[in-house]
C-alpha cells in the first residue's frame, strides 16, 4: 500500500463512517475503482480506531458523565443497543464478507440506503429527547444498526432513521447513533485484530507511515463529518445524501451489467 492509498483510504473512511453513505461500500468501490488491494486488517483496525477517537472527542462530555456514572440509562441503553449487531456480526461474518460484495448487491444496498435517507428526510413526528429514549427504542435502533451491517446499507443513516420512526428527535438521534457506533467500530476493531493474531493477514504489507497518515486523516476528517452530519440533519437536507448514493447505484449498476470495468 502507497501512501496516497492510504491518505485516500483514511479520508475515505473518516469522511463515509458519518455521513449516511455507508463507509464499506465505498472502500470496496474506491478498491475496485483505483485497482488497489483489499487493505490489510492491521490497516483497518488502524484507520477505525481514527474513527472511534473522533466520536469520542465529538461528544467527549457525554463520555466523560459515563466514565464518572458508568452504571447509568445511557450506559444501559448503548448496550442495549448494541447487542443486535454484536450478535448478527458473530453469525453472519463469513456471508457479509464473501458473499456481499458484488456489483448488484451494492448497487441494491446503495439504492435501500438513499430510500432511508428520504423517510428520515420527511420524518417530522418526532418529540422525544435524549432523555426519553427507551430501551426498546435502543433495541429497536440496534436491530437496524444490525441490518446496516452488509456494505452499501448506511449505518448512520438506517440507526438514525430507526431512532426518528421511533420518535426521537433529529438532533438526539444522530447523537444516539454517533455514541452507539463507538461500541460496534471498536468491537469490529478487536476481531479484525484477533484475527491477525491467529495468522490471517492479507499479503498486503502495511508499514508504520501508512498507518499513521490513514490513523491521522480518518480522525480528523470524522470529526468534521460529524459536526457536518450534526448541522444537515437540524436543516432536514439528508435528501441530497438520497441523490448521491442513488447516482452511486447507478454507476455501479451499469458497470456490472454493461461495461464490467469495475465489477
Amino acid at each position: 500500500m502507497t501512501t496516497l492509498q492510504a491518505l485516500i483510504l483514511g479520508i475515505v473512511q473518516g469522511i463515509t463512517e458519518f455521513l449516511p453513505v455507508s463507509s464499506s461500500g465505498h472502500l470496496v468501490v474506491l478498491q475496485r475503482v483505483f485497482g488497489m488491494e483489499e487493505p490489510a486488517l492491521t490497516f483497518d483496525v488502524v484507520v477505525h480506531v481514527g474513527s472511534v477517537f473522533a466520536i469520542l472527542v465529538a461528544f467527549w462530555p457525554k463520555f466523560w458523565a459515563m466514565i464518572k456514572k458508568p452504571i447509568s440509562k445511557m450506559t444501559g441503553l448503548l448496550i442495549v443497543g448494541t447487542i443486535p449487531a454484536g450478535l448478527a456480526g458473530v453469525f453472519f461474518y463469513d456471508i457479509i464478507e464473501n458473499y456481499l460484495r458484488t456489483g448488484i448487491w451494492l448497487a441494491a444496498a446503495f439504492t435501500v440506503t438513499g430510500f432511508l435517507l428520504l423517510y428520515a428526510d420527511k420524518r417530522t413526528n418526532v418529540h422525544k429527547d435524549e432523555e426519553d429514549i427507551t430501551y426498546f427504542d435502543a433495541l429497536f435502533v440496534g436491530i437496524c444498526q444490525a441490518l446496516a451491517l452488509p456494505p452499501g446499507i448506511s449505518r448512520s443513516g438506517t440507526t438514525i432513521a430507526g431512532a426518528l420512526s421511533r420518535g426521537i428527535k433529529r438532533t438526539a438521534a444522530a447523537e444516539f447513533s454517533f455514541m452507539l457506533a463507538v461500541i460496534i467500530i471498536a468491537a469490529g476493531g478487536l476481531f479484525e485484530l484477533l484475527q491477525v493474531m491467529r495468522g490471517y493477514e492479507p499479503s498486503t504489507t502495511v508499514g508504520a507511515p501508512q498507518m499513521i497518515i490513514g490513523f491521522i486523516a480518518s480522525f480528523v476528517v470524522g470529526v468534521f463529518s460529524i459536526k457536518l452530519l450534526l448541522g444537515l440533519i437540524k436543516k432536514c437536507n439528508l435528501k441530497y445524501f438520497s441523490y448521491y448514493v442513488w447516482g452511486l447505484a447507478a454507476f455501479i449498476l451499469v458497470d456490472s451489467l454493461f461495461i464490467s470495468r469495475f465489477f
